[in-house]
């Protein structure tokens, strides 16, 4: 529980920081694979760092991902971030972006958090198998305040009409069809386009029954939603070997994923 209680507090400063900048103008540069990059990210993730530093495990961070694999192979716990997940939703300024947590112990992650301080919600998992959400109406709360108001969440199957979550920003045509094509046999379907982790959310909290990735994700991106999800009741499936996400692999990308109540 304490390792769950410090990711909480990390998340909570990680998320005053990104507010701060956050409502004054965001400028941003792009990195080598073209993705934004702002001071949010980088604040963020120094936060975060000097919480998860005091347990004196490794750490892997979007912001510092150059990690030979000879070297975190050997890791058979580590904590997973991505400061800002999101950060194209941030730059537009519609409030759909987390700060994400995750601890990893031999390729499964089990705690995660994910905190979105602009809408004020949090999920969060620990190793007691349950998930759970709160309301954060103060960016100033106290991560013990969490405890005393939070609301246990359960993936639900039933659903009229059946709902199904999909990116906000990273739509093409080869998806839809793929998305068609999943979908064939369902009748009374809506579609809720979300950005970052809380399509994730959205499927463990019951609002959603389905998050279908193809694209490429990062394993930051996915983490401690998929910690949340799992323990929320949802299957969190690599769409080509219907087997789960594992985490810590040579390369850091994810399979296209199926998220699933």
């Amino acid at each position: 529980m304490e390792y769950l209680k410090l990711a909480i507090a990390a998340s909570l400063a990680a998320g005053k920081e990104i507010m701060a900048i956050y409502e004054g103008e965001i400028a941003f540069e792009l990195k080598q694979d073209q993705s934004p990059l702002t001071m949010a990210d980088n604040r963020s993730n120094e936060v975060i760092k000097d919480f998860l530093m005091t347990t004196e495990l490794p750490i892997m961070s979007e912001e510092d991902s150059e990690i030979p694999y000879e070297i975190r192979k050997h890791w058979d716990r580590y904590w997973l971030v991505d400061p800002l997940d999101g950060t194209k939703e941030f730059i537009k300024k519609n409030g759909q972006f987390t700060v994400n947590i995750a601890l990893v112990e031999f390729g499964i992650p089990v705690i995660g958090v994910v905190y979105a301080p602009a809408i004020g919600e949090i999920y969060w998992t620990g190793k007691d198998h349950l998930s759970y959400y709160s309301s954060v109406q103060n960016i100033e709360t106290e991560p013990s305040k969490l405890f005393e108001s939070t609301h246990k969440i359960k993936a639900s199957k039933q659903s009229k009409p059946y709902k199904v979550v999909k990116s906000l920003s990273h739509n093409n045509a080869s998806d839809e069809i793929k998305l068609t094509e999943l979908l064939k046999g369902k009748t009374d379907v809506e579609i809720i386009e979300m950005g970052s982790s809380l399509k994730i959310c959205l499927v463990a909290k019951g609002i959603a029954q389905m998050y279908p990735r193809f694209g490429p994700t990062m394993e930051w991106d996915t983490a401690a939603g998929h910690a949340i999800a799992v323990n929320a009741g949802c299957s969190f499936l690599n769409m080509e070997t219907n087997t789960g996400l594992t985490y810590n692999k040579i390369s850091l990308v994810n399979p296209p994923f199926l998220v699933e109540a």
